[in-house]
């Protein structure tokens, strides 16, 4: 048997720059979580004055932004917290990172120069003001480039021939739409751009002092890159903007180096000179690494700021909904993912405004009113949501003549739900739409469901996803697995420098991460087949709503 097996004294550290946090965790040779820590951005750095790590524009209709030195800053103030804790940097044999998926970075002209020359005296965030020629950058929640998604996707040949070639339609958070707007509406940024990075391959470059590439998995979110080549596309690039395959640089697997180490953290902090940074990647894949999916079955639910749903599928079906990224695990398969704007955010509203702000209430409101919610079906969306493509709005409906073993017929809409059954609403509401598009993209009905996020801690909402998905939910000890997926990659991303070539994540590695990750199966509601079958006929009757409101309101 092939020997994988890591030096013991070494560390592995991962990184998670996502809407509102700057995560990391450390992982030692037996990936047993050793460190954490974490800086919120609007809290700990609010002199950039966001609110839930983003500025929304009052002016421009669905334009939100982060400011890109915030993250940078962020960089900062976590490491000096590591080294205020006597953390012993010279061991850590690897470095990774994930950071939201789509959000884009403009360097401004010169800044290479700038990163190959920082000096470790000085913090990141006082070297690098200037270097970027858009300041803030569009973000995943950014919604205000529809009209160069079309024209992307006409450009190309239709929706679903830019799925097929680059594994989803065109999205307007996604990078190609959002180049293609700034080519457009700033032409003069463009020509000073001289490169552009997602936000993972840009945390990247700051650790190796050098535009670091974009790796196969992330780089599948941006409609610009053949999915089944793992190259540029050709015509994609030419339906964005002039020059660009220039200025994105190459692209690399998940699991290669990004490069060496700049001398900065080696002189600042006391990092190894022989410590790798492996390719950084987008939070839900790095998301996949942490939680352990390995096979077709294996489902995640993601309930955070975004709502995701994520799972492995052998081969890439073009779709006009949801996402398809090469595996950042493994070299054959695909990842599949759906993803909702309208995540906690908006639990968060319906708690404020049903439940009395308290998560207790909203909790109680759940167990009190039955399943199924009396033929209750309600849209909740606070931002311009993504699947299904609607705008801002809530809409309620009653089916009418509803019983348990008939859905209804007919349905009319209302005002207003009391409380409780707006809680159970929107729930399943949610719930009920990722199960629903989950099948129309292909996903097998799931063995077992993994629940990460903040909302997984409700043991509640964890109820209604077994019922409605009818398999056991687990959950994990810590739910922020996009840090700790990212700390499994830098080890995995070392063994696979170590051997010269690309291995598969070793099974006993694996499997010990799952035993410590995964912390309790719930499954007392999950073997109900006729509760099932009536949430099946729910979700039916609930996505033929969908589907005429798509048609009267939807942006597609």
């Amino acid at each position: 048997m092939e020997d994988f097996s890591i030096p013991q004294n070494s560390l592995f550290l991962g990184f998670d720059c996502s809407t509102q946090s700057l995560k990391a965790t450390v992982l030692d040779a037996n990936l047993t979580i050793v460190g954490t820590e974490i800086v919120n951005f609007d809290s700990d750095l609010p002199h950039y004055k966001t609110k839930d790590g983003v500025y929304r524009d009052p002016l421009i209709n669905g334009r939100i932004v982060s400011p890109t030195l915030m993250w940078v800053e962020a960089l900062d103030i976590i490491l000096e917290r590591f080294k205020r804790l006597n953390f012993d940097f010279a061991k850590v044999a690897a470095v990774s990172g994930s950071a939201q998926q789509h959000g884009s970075v403009y360097w401004k002209k010169g800044s290479a120069k700038i990163l190959s020359s920082l000096d470790h005296k000085k913090s990141l965030v006082d070297q690098l003001h200037d270097a970027f020629s858009v300041k803030e950058s569009p973000i995943w929640m950014d919604c205000s480039s529809t009209q160069q998604c079309r024209a992307i996707e006409e450009a190309i040949g239709g929706a679903l021939e830019l799925s097929r070639l680059t594994g989803s339609v065109a999205h307007e958070r996604y990078a190609g739409p959002q180049i293609r707007k700034i080519f457009e509406m700033q032409p003069e940024v463009y020509r000073d751009t001289e490169r552009i990075s997602l936000v993972s391959s840009f945390m990247a470059s700051l650790w190796i002092g050098g535009y670091a590439c974009t790796d196969h998995t992330d780089g599948a979110g941006m409609n610009l890159m053949d999915i089944q080549s793992r190259e540029w596309s050709k015509v994609a690039l030419e339906a964005t903007a002039p020059g660009l395959e220039e200025k994105l640089g190459k692209l690399a697997p998940a699991h290669a180096v990004a490069g060496p180490l700049a001398s900065y953290y080696v002189d600042r902090y006391n990092f190894s000179k022989k410590c790798l940074v492996i390719q950084w990647s987008g939070d839900n894949p790095n998301s996949l690494a942490g939680l352990t999916l390995n096979t077709p079955g294996d489902l995640a639910i993601s309930l955070g700021t975004s709502d995701t749903v994520f799972g492995i599928a052998n081969y890439h079906k073009p779709s006009l909904e949801g996402h398809v990224f090469p595996n950042p695990v493994d070299t054959e398969t695909y990842m599949v993912m759906l993803v909702y704007k309208n995540g906690s955010l908006t639990r968060e509203d319906v708690r404020n405004r049903c439940a009395n702000g308290s998560w207790d209430v909203f909790s109680d409101y759940l167990r009190q009113t039955p399943p199924l919610n009396g033929g209750k079906i309600g849209f909740y969306y606070k931002e311009h949501e993504i699947l299904p493509p609607l705008p801002v709005g809530f809409h309620r409906y009653i089916l009418d003549n509803y019983s348990d073993s008939h859905a209804g017929v007919n349905e009319h809409e209302v005002a207003q739900f009391d409380p409780p059954s707006e809680v159970r609403a929107l729930i399943e509401g949610q719930l009920l739409s990722m199960r629903g598009h989950a099948e129309r993209l292909g996903l097998p009905p799931p063995k077992r469901i993994i629940a990460t996020g903040g909302a997984s801690a409700n043991i509640c909402i964890l109820s209604s996803i077994a019922s409605i998905f009818g398999c056991d939910v687990y959950t994990v000890q810590r739910p922020d697995s996009a840090s700790l997926g990212a700390a499994l990659r830098a080890a995995h991303g070392w063994l696979c420098n170590e051997k010269g070539n690309f291995v598969p994540i070793p099974w006993m590695y694996t499997d010990k991460l799952e035993k410590t990750s995964l912390s309790c199966k719930l499954a007392e509601t999950a073997g109900d087949e006729e509760l099932l079958s009536q949430y099946t006929l729910l979700m039916k009757k609930r996505l033929e709503i969908e589907n005429r409101l798509v048609q009267k309101l939807g942006r597609r």
